[in-house]
């Protein structure tokens, strides 16, 4: 049987986005939430909840870049004009968030300076890797293989939107992360802060979802037409099941059940935007074998990946079960 390697690709590297996006996107929300908890102490026990894993989360994110690049060089060459300023301003917060998180260990007298740092790098981080998302769903103009439109086409009503989505769903990922890991009054003002954001981002979603099809002609016939209707059916009840499992955990006083669902709402959305994405890399433009590379290189890059992927699972795996459990408010990063 013969295998299209230019789709075992594109399952990889949708594989390393989501994981990204579920991994980077708790700890992201860390920073989002920051305003919430004003004092020092605080946000030490908040950021060492984090600290072990962090970096590694990121690891997904040049897994998922790279790999775009090197297997789907004309999808590459396609989006990255068109998404250049988003783009620049995530990695530039990123950069920037990194600093803060390790010079707020290094001062006292001007540690709500590096706090407020880091609040930004993650807020502008989550917020363009959302308006990135919403700028590729509503469309990219192409002529001749090349990118076409302008310098601001990125910046619409629809992927303001999005944006404010991924913000929103990552600020619910960090919350539920800190009632799993933290006890005492920063795990309950975290469950407390839950709820309008478990609303909040229901209410983002079924927005995004409702407005999505009338986008595109694809994305309504993805969506409505036989067979793909059938999961686009599922899809809705699955989120429906979680979004009920996270307010449920979120009422009983459960730890893990509302991380856990929240991260299946991000799941589930990443399902959705598969269906309706699916065969394209760029919806209407460019499909997934028109985007690869020659086989030759996806069968030489494969190998390496066949190498890599399973070790980043294992050693991210790892480092969460070693520091499993409740995080000691006495004990952490310094």
């Amino acid at each position: 049987m013969d295998i299209d390697l230019s789709f075992v690709w594109a399952g990889i590297i949708a594989f390393a986005v989501l994981a990204y996006v579920v991994l980077d996107g708790f700890d992201l929300g860390i920073g989002i939430v920051f305003p919430f908890f004003r004092k020092r102490r605080d946000r030490d026990v908040m950021t060492n909840s984090i600290a072990p894993v962090w970096d590694g989360n990121e690891t997904w994110l040049v897994l998922g870049g790279g790999g775009l690049m090197a297997v789907f060089p004309l999808a590459y060459a396609i989006i990255m004009p068109a998404l250049y300023m988003p783009i620049i301003l995530m990695l530039v917060s990123l950069i920037f968030r990194g600093v803060a998180f390790e010079f707020r260990w290094r001062t006292h007298h001007e540690s709500h300076l590096w706090d407020f740092g880091f609040w930004i790098g993650s807020s502008v981080a989550a917020l363009m890797q959302g308006i990135s998302l919403g700028a590729l769903v509503q469309g990219v103009a192409v002529a001749g293989r090349q990118y076409a439109g302008g310098w601001w086409d990125w910046l619409t009503p629809f992927s303001i939107l999005t944006g404010v989505a991924v913000l929103t769903g990552y600020a619910l990922l960090g919350v539920t992360w800190l009632n799993l890991k933290t006890s005492g009054d920063i795990q309950a003002r975290s469950a407390k802060l839950a709820r309008p954001l478990s609303l909040a981002l229901l209410a983002l979603i079924a927005i995004v979802s409702l407005w999505t099809p009338f986008i595109n002609r694809i994305y309504f016939e993805r969506w409505f037409a036989w067979p793909t209707a059938f999961f686009s059916a599922l899809v809705p009840l699955l989120l429906a099941a979680c979004a009920f499992a996270l307010w449920s955990g979120l009422t009983q006083g459960k730890h893990l059940q509302p991380f856990l669902s929240a991260l299946g709402v991000f799941v589930l959305s990443f399902v959705g935007l598969g269906i309706s994405f699916y065969p394209y890399m760029i919806p209407g433009v460019l499909t997934i074998k028109e985007a690869a590379a020659p086989e030759s290189s996806m069968k030489f890059l494969l190998v390496g990946a066949m190498i890599l992927v399973p070790m980043i699972l294992a050693y991210t795996a790892y480092a969460y079960w070693v520091f499993r459990g409740k995080i000691d408010p006495e004990e952490g990063y310094h």
